[in-house]
């Protein structure tokens, strides 16, 4: 046996993975670059985790801990905020009056109080999405779209371990979904971490792309009608649109000439560009994929309690997405004024729209997977990129803070009814338990079964590891 580092970390055979890597590295046993990569992959993800599943609600702008999950009564009055502290069903619990509802269901959830990274902007939404900190320049601020050359999201990890399952081929959904729009598409930006980066475009997201009414609309801050809520993918028809033989005739076609291209054309575009034609296949001749996108088939009453917003039929649509078998679904609350969560100019938004919207969608998500039976097999997790300056400015709207912020957990065995770490007297600062996006990455990822120190191949075919210095807060589970 070899020890390296003292360490002793296995694989299924016998080796640990830095063991491994270093002697494929040397060519001892006959191994190559490939084979490491599979014998990294031989630990089967999915397998013994705690979650099925994830919905992970992002609520993009950076909400305020002073005006949530973290309120600080005894504060001085220009830091405390405008909104009153109430009691939760969690011991020594405040939260805002705003969030009533949440307030009656935390008995099944865990507040984190206190994630924390030096990503002091809203590129920070790759950090929080991806676990990898954000690496462009700083300098300059219009640099927000996504490059292929940018991490994967948590999602398109799981995705592309999806992919290369055994029971890949009997998988008919997606396993990573973004809702209700691509992040940043409502503001004319394609914002980074959503993506699969380096890991390939065959590992995004399938997206829907609900669209606002007109320049100044935000469908976040209204009731939104039927003809509105169509969340099914472009392309995406019934089958007496278009005959299911008329689309197996036209894959025939394809299919003969991808035969001569393939003799002679390998690389790992071309593949990707296939991946991507038999996806598309499978999605447009999918029954249960339109049956899952028809948001229509829930009752009136149950889409009253998520809220007639976009945010709640989201919430509802993302539930329907796991149902069906999805692994992991982001529910997106993106920022189509240019502001929402990223609340720089009053707290009125906060207490009009914002907070209660939120409230309203995510206390319904727990009651409705826990009387379904899914709560106990799906994760939701909750977070912004950041929080918000603890003190406010003259109109109550607080400036980019991410050096302490809320991140709230439920189902998959978290223990309900508890707070995890415990902010300084002005939310400013992690005063024990900090809690890093790595770290955030790394339970996730423990959470569905999946190694956080899993090395996939990257572009030049390189193993990196999905979470690098990031650790499982195990402990809040029970």
């Amino acid at each position: 046996m070899l020890t390296i580092e003292g360490t002793q970390r296995r694989v299924c055979s016998g080796l640990s993975r830095r063991e491994l890597l270093q002697v494929g590295g040397a060519g001892l046993f006959g191994l190559n670059l490939p084979r490491v990569v599979a014998a990294e992959q031989s630990q089967v993800p999915f397998r013994g985790g705690r979650a099925k599943s994830v919905i992970f609600l992002f609520l993009f702008g950076g909400p305020s801990q002073l005006e949530t999950f973290d309120m600080k009564p005894d504060a001085p009055s220009g830091q405390r905020g405008p909104f009153h502290p109430i009691a939760s069903r969690t011991p020594g619990l405040l939260l805002s009056e705003h969030l009533h509802r949440t307030a009656q269901v935390s008995d099944k959830v865990c507040v984190v109080r206190t994630m924390t990274h030096p990503h002091n902007d809203h590129n920070a939404c790759h950090y929080v999405q991806t676990g990898h900190a954000w690496t462009r320049s700083a300098a300059n601020g219009s640099d927000v779209n996504a490059r292929p050359t940018d991490w994967p999201a948590m999602g398109s990890v799981v995705e592309y371990l999806s992919q290369q399952a055994s029971d890949a081929a009997a998988r008919t959904l997606p396993d990573y979904i973004y809702l209700p729009n691509r992040l940043g598409h409502l503001q004319g930006y394609d914002r980074t971490g959503q993506y699969a980066g380096w890991l390939g475009s065959a590992y995004n997201a399938l997206a829907t792309d609900i669209r606002k009414r007109d320049a100044d609309d935000n469908p976040f801050f209204r009731n939104c009608t039927d003809d509105e809520l169509d969340f099914r993918i472009k392309g995406l028809v019934s089958a007496n649109e278009i005959p299911l033989a008329r689309i197996q005739g036209r894959q025939g076609l394809l299919a003969q000439f991808d035969q001569g291209r393939r003799a002679v054309e390998r690389s790992l575009d071309f593949e990707t560009q296939n991946q991507l034609r038999e996806r598309a296949a499978t999605l447009v001749t999918s029954d249960k994929i339109r049956t899952a996108l028809d948001l229509g088939r829930e009752s009136a009453a149950l889409r009253d309690r998520y809220g007639r917003h976009l945010f709640g039929q989201s919430a509802l649509m993302g539930r329907r997405m796991i149902e069906a078998g999805s692994r992991f679904v982001t529910v997106l609350w993106d920022a189509p004024d240019g502001y929402s969560w990223d609340s720089h100019r009053s707290s009125k938004h906060l207490e009009q729209h914002l907070v209660p919207g939120f409230d309203q969608a995510y206390s319904a998500l727990i009651c409705d997977l826990d009387q379904r039976g899914l709560l106990d097999e799906t994760l939701v997790v909750a977070v912004g990129e950041m929080g918000r300056t603890p003190k406010a400015n003259e109109q109550w709207g607080r400036g980019h803070w991410s050096y302490c912020f809320p991140c709230v957990l439920a189902g998959a065995g978290i223990q309900g009814g508890t707070v995890w770490g415990e902010s300084d007297k002005d939310a400013a600062y992690p005063k024990d338990h900090p809690v890093s996006p790595e770290d955030l990455a790394a339970t996730i990822y423990w959470a569905l079964g999946i190694d956080p120190e899993l090395r996939l191949p990257d572009a030049q075919g390189r193993p990196v590891q999905i979470v690098e210095d990031g650790r499982p807060l195990d402990r809040l589970f029970g």
